[in-house]
């Protein structure tokens, strides 16, 4: 494609806001539209309202049509991430209506599968791009009202008559005022408050209250954000209550306030009013006229960066980044005021985000044995510390499954058993149980005794939906009792058939486990085959956590493959050592610096650098690959907040280091 080409728009889902984008494409300067997706092409009335499009019969179709080079995605909320992320696997560019996805889970899965693809993805938020927004832009950054203090936003409106099938107040169809009209002023609050520094500004804090209707979504609700430059936001929108729809925006030597600002002076063009009051008690009212339709300047900056090979918007449009920092505000919105949808709980999502059924497909995580597991495991195990839902713990399970995962980790006292109920309910709604192999943790200190052992295990297998563990560990150690206690606790729950796996400890030392591998020989009991302390290219320097124990020492390898003992890996990748984070000159994060700096450390990561370098890879992925490329078993423990950091670290599976290389990382 050249820069003179227009952009041959597909429309999927032909909805009255689709009837907006195609007033704004025909005054748009970058682009025509070409087809119609829609699944009942026999529907009175299309031609009409889109004249001179070709109509194609489903989504499918539109998406494999050869004379498309982006699609604009008007359907329901629900269906955004299935259909962006399979428009991005045929190569398409997406302009995706607002909101991206329900969740920022979503939307980074759908950027996701544009970076892979290597195509645009933009979310249209059409006031964005608009020249009042401009405006307004260039009055806060020149100070015209000063430093700001408050921002004042709402987008409310009453659907009547009351209609509970309505899309607006339909659980099923994600409803309600936050993702409907919500991120408007959201998204607004944020331009504002990070306008004087250039570019957007994530709230600190937030505070929500709302009216959950009948129908189980939002009619009315209002949040308020705090943001650390000292500003506060005061949001409302609703579906079921008019509002004034006035921007105000105090600031200390002034105010602006702006009416119905998001249809800038109308849908099909026309003017809007600036009200500027200054402190000394002036007033100044600045016009802005623009005949052309609202939606034709999105459609002209998707066409500029899809020209220019460009993944995202310019600001002020909506960047990848601005739409992720968007969504976790609204998801914060939703979790104040109680909002879940039915269709992003175990028992309706039961399929991928893209909808399809889970399928184990690629071979990308490599699978071994170890000794006392029945069951073949891929030599990575999944952790979800980072997610407190189950839509977006989903997403990232079904990645690391299709990959070829199928080992996840979890403790009794992870977010109060949170991660424990996540694992339960994903494997329950894919019905795979027989296929995963679940690491659960007990006993961390000061719980540490051996009645306990039974009573947790009990409880996390209830969180789990499930009758046994594969692998257990005591989560700490608790040296003032007789090691064979302990032992004796595991081996009764070997017996029982609620840990069908081998079990050990987690921050153990070599003299303890020893001492209990010896207990069991004695005793005929079964022996602690698995340990689960650090491991890493770089030394852990001071324990990250009180009572924290690493076996990176040769001397540690040394001792594991004589007693044929595997060693689960936490912290494998030096919890953000090998990154950017981290640096010879950097010091802003104390837990790095107390933990992982030293000069021996830091000449690791230049070796790992160089090998980076020369195989084109990131050196935090070669320093996983010396985990992964031990001569005895050394499995990672990874911890991904988003499906982009999951497909990173497995990406360590395709570097490739022979026995030198992996001596030469650790001692030159």
């Amino acid at each position: 494609m050249n820069t003179t080409d227009k952009i041959r728009w597909g429309i999927l889902g032909p909805g009255a806001i689709a009837q907006d984008f195609f007033a704004g494409v025909a005054q748009s300067e970058t682009g025509r539209v070409t087809a119609i997706g829609t699944r009942n092409p026999q529907k009175p009335g299309l031609a009409e309202r889109f004249p001179g499009t070709r109509i194609v019969d489903g989504y499918d179709a539109l998406l494999a049509d050869p004379e498309i080079d982006a699609i604009y995605i008007s359907t329901p909320h629900p269906s955004h991430a299935e259909w962006a992320i399979k428009a991005a696997e045929h190569g398409k560019h997406v302009l995706c209506e607002k909101p991206m996805g329900l969740s920022a889970a979503e939307a980074e899965a759908m950027q996701e599968a544009s970076r892979q693809a290597g195509t645009f993805l933009g979310e249209a938020y059409m006031y964005r791009l608009h020249p009042l927004t401009l405006k307004l832009v260039e009055l806060l950054q020149a100070k015209t009202i000063g430093d700001i203090r408050l921002i004042k936003s709402s987008f409310g409106f009453a659907k009547l008559p009351f209609d509970p099938e309505h899309r607006l107040l339909s659980n099923a169809r994600a409803g309600g005022g936050i993702l409907d009209v919500g991120g408007y002023p959201v998204s607004m609050a944020r331009l504002i408050a990070g306008a004087q520094t250039g570019g957007v500004m994530e709230p600190d804090k937030l505070f929500a209250v709302g009216h959950l209707g009948e129908t189980g979504v939002d009619e009315w609700t209002s949040a308020v954000l705090h943001f650390p430059s000292g500003a506060i936001a005061e949001l409302s929108c609703s579906v079921s209550l008019e509002q004034d729809n006035v921007l105000r925006i105090f600031g200390t030597e002034g105010r602006i306030e702006i009416d119905q600002f998001w249809s800038a002076g109308g849908k099909s063009g026309g003017t809007a009013t600036i009200r500027v009051f200054a402190a000394d008690g002036t007033r100044q009212e600045i016009s802005v006229f623009e005949p052309r339709h609202i939606y034709s300047f999105e459609v002209d900056a998707a066409g500029a960066a899809i020209r220019a090979g460009q993944s995202e918007f310019t600001y002020p449009g909506m960047t990848r980044a601005d739409t992720l920092g968007n969504l976790r505000a609204m998801d914060s919105w939703r979790a104040a005021i109680g909002l879940e949808y039915a269709i992003e709980t175990p028992a309706l999502r039961t399929h991928t985000l893209r909808g399809t059924p889970l399928a184990a497909g690629k071979n990308q995580i490599r699978r071994g044995r170890i000794a006392n597991l029945p069951k073949e495991m891929s030599m990575a195990a999944l952790g979800l510390m980072e997610f407190s839902t189950f839509s977006g713990a989903s997403i990232v399970l079904d990645a690391f499954f299709e990959a070829g995962g199928n080992l996840v980790d979890s403790a009794f006292g992870y977010n109060g058993g949170l991660q424990d109920r996540l694992i339960g309910d994903w494997i329950a709604s894919r019905g795979v149980r027989d296929q995963m192999v679940v690491i659960e943790k007990g006993v961390h200190t000061p719980l540490c005794y051996p009645d306990v052992i039974g009573k947790q295990l009990t409880a996390s297998l209830e969180r789990l939906k499930s009758d046994y563990v594969d692998i257990y560990f005591m989560h700490r150690d608790n040296p003032d009792i007789p090691v064979g206690e302990f032992v004796d606790a595991m081996d009764a729950e070997v017996k029982a058939g609620r840990i069908r796996g081998p079990f050990g400890g987690s921050n153990w030392t070599r003299e303890r486990m020893d001492e209990a591998i010896a207990y069991a020989e004695r005793t005929g009991k079964t022996k602690p085959s698995v340990l689960s302390n650090n491991f890493a290219l770089a030394d852990m320097i001071q324990p990250v956590w009180d009572g924290c124990i690493a076996c990176s020492s040769a001397e540690w390898m040394e001792w594991l493959q004589s007693r044929a003992v595997t060693n689960f890996a936490w912290s494998s990748q030096a919890r953000g050592f090998f990154t950017d984070r981290a640096g010879r000159d950097k010091f802003t994060d104390p837990e790095l610096v107390r933990s992982w700096y030293s000069d021996a450390n830091f000449d690791r990561r230049d070796r790992a650098e160089q090998i980076a370098r020369k195989q084109g890879k990131d050196t935090i992925q070669v320093a996983l690959a010396y985990v992964l490329n031990q001569a005895w078993p050394v499995v990672p423990l990874i911890g991904p907040r988003s499906l982009y950091e999951l497909n990173h670290s497995l990406a360590a599976f395709d570097v490739k280091l022979d026995a030198e290389e992996v001596k030469w990382l650790a001692r030159g």
